[in-house]
């Protein structure tokens, strides 16, 4: 068996391992607070939340799920968060593309941790960005007072959430609550603030406080369902609009009210029909290396995720270590711009090394983007970056510059962004290629991926080097055995920092997924995309 196809085959492997070790870590996400706490909910007459989700969204229609990994091994004395207590994505609803947001009452009740607070407001987000409707499935018993000062006052926090339910309605989004369990506190202006509110008899309660705060603070005795069960919030209060029996009979309900949402103005993003690629996409785990410094062409992977495998490249024998180029992803147009991991010789006999950003890419990819924006195509970054060009050579011929003006440029995009990170996810190539802080509507990670401000070996050598230097200042002697010591501890921490598990928990990627479901993913966030119209591009100052 030739060199080439064994590489292959090791490659096929790694990936595979890779992505059954994601599918069985949310496999385990997906149960919650366990099977005892999930038993305590079906005891009440209660769905679960994934239930809930499942039973309100069409039929035939997928479920992207966004933050599944949220709050992954953050909270260990906790005893965990799984998907940040609320359950939250993307699917259709009486062939209305939705978001939905559920409390999972399994995790603690549904108590929100500082990550929960966080996954609301990236849902909310894409509801605002994309100005589609919002459906909340309520059942929380609001903030998690032990953690109470990490998501009660800031800006980023808990107050944030009914800020934009505020924005919302004044944009004319469309925002629909159901009370289906407690909603107490400051969580109760969530439903109050919605479009339309509704509530489940017997399970389903909204007030500022409870019984036992009531008491506490004037003295009075009474009851939940006095308090602010379906009856009274229904028929005495009026601040919900309907009740209903169970939460079927309200799931039905919230379908009927989306089925008779009128149309608003899109994008108008191109769309044909849709062709599979005519490469294998199964091909693409073979593509990656498991080895993280190796190099691999990146116009294959491109052509295993475009429609027919046609890819027209811009600018191609220019600026070589970025890819871009125009393409279709299941018949919507797109514009692609990929980090190039081949070793390129340029026209003046220069090598450049493959996954970094030199001046000429930097000023090619500005172009592209702009070109994008003019014609109103949506902008695919498919990221394996260690970074720019550094060095004298570098620095002289301008690369802050054009890397100036690629940010600029990417910046300034108004078609909408999305993010693929394949691989490497480095410093400043994290943010050239739309990393999160530059606001892809959708930035997913394969499990292949690596984020940190520099590679793993560079940076462990880095610290130890100021970890050597402040030891030694309090007089403690490295010899060569505590040295190797000392760097490999060094490197295990830095290493478990740069997973694609450690971005997602902290939600700074909205997904781990299969790279056969990237795809899936573009063509969803297009079309989500495309409900709200694109304002003009102006790219402000680049220097030339």
């Amino acid at each position: 068996m030739k060199a080439e196809q064994l590489g292959i085959n090791k490659n096929d492997d790694g990936m595979k391992l890779l992505v059954g070790k994601t599918r069985q870590l949310l496999d385990i996400i997906g149960m919650g607070g366990g099977d005892k706490a999930a038993a305590r909910q079906r005891e009440k007459g209660k769905m679960l939340a994934r239930e809930r989700i499942e039973y309100l969204k069409d039929k035939d229609a997928s479920f992207i799920e966004i933050g599944a990994f949220a709050g992954f091994e953050m909270y260990p004395e906790e005893g965990g968060c799984p998907a940040g207590g609320v359950v939250g994505g993307i699917t259709k609803v009486a062939r209305r593309l939705c978001i939905i947001v559920a409390n999972d009452a399994t995790v603690k009740a549904g108590a929100w941790f500082p990550i929960t607070g966080k996954k609301n407001l990236r849902l909310q987000e894409l509801a605002m960005e994309n100005r589609v409707p919002i459906i909340y499935l309520v059942d929380s018993a609001g903030v998690y007072l032990p953690m109470q000062d990490e998501i009660f006052p800031d800006k980023e926090h808990f107050g944030r959430i009914f800020r934009n339910n505020a924005v919302m309605s004044s944009r004319g989004i469309i925002q629909i609550s159901a009370v289906m369990g407690s909603c107490v506190a400051g969580g109760a202006y969530l439903p109050i603030m919605s479009d339309e509110a509704l509530i489940v008899e017997g399970t389903g309660s909204i007030f500022l406080a409870g019984p036992y705060l009531v008491k506490a603070a004037i003295g009075e005795s009474v009851d939940q369902e006095t308090l602010g069960g379906a009856a009274s919030q229904t028929e005495i209060s009026g601040i919900i609009d309907d009740k209903f029996p169970d939460d079927k009979s309200c799931l039905d309900h919230i379908r009927k009210i989306i089925d008779k949402i009128g149309t608003f103005d899109e994008a108008g993003f191109d769309r044909v029909e849709s062709k599979e690629p005519a490469k294998d996409p199964k091909d693409l785990y073979g593509i990656i290396p498991t080895d993280r410094a190796k190099t691999y062409k990146t116009i294959e992977v491109i052509e295993r995720l475009v429609d027919n495998s046609e890819f027209e490249q811009f600018k191609r024998d220019f600026g070589k270590t970025i890819i871009c180029g125009f393409a279709r992803i299941d018949g919507w147009a797109i514009g692609i711009v990929a980090n190039n991991r081949e070793m390129v010789k340029t026209k003046t006999g220069e090598i450049q090394f493959g996954g970094v950003i030199y001046s000429d890419s930097a000023d090619k990819a500005a172009r592209f983007i702009m070109n994008c924006n003019q014609k109103k195509i949506p902008l695919l970054f498919l990221q394996d970056v260690t970074g720019f060009m550094v060095g004298s050579r570098s620095e002289q011929g301008g690369i802050i510059k054009d890397g100036a003006k690629m940010v600029n440029a990417m910046s300034n995009s108004t078609v909408p962004k999305f993010t693929v990170i394949m691989g490497n996810s480095y410093g400043a190539g994290n943010y050239a290629m739309c990393g999160k802080a530059y606001d892809p509507r959708l930035i997913v990670a394969w499990p292949t991926a690596k984020i940190a401000v520099m590679g793993g070996e560079q940076a462990a050598k880095t610290l130890l080097q100021i970890e050597k230097a402040a030891l030694e200042k309090k007089g403690e002697l490295i010899n060569p055995e505590k040295e190797k010591e000392l760097l490999k501890k060094i490197t295990d921490r830095y290493n478990r920092q740069t997973t694609p598990y450690y971005a997602a928990a902290r939600l700074w990627v909205d997904a781990i997924i299969d790279p056969l479901e990237t795809r899936s993913w573009v063509s969803t966030g297009i079309e989500m995309a495309n409900h709200a119209p694109v304002e003009k591009f102006n790219v402000g100052v680049i220097q030339t």
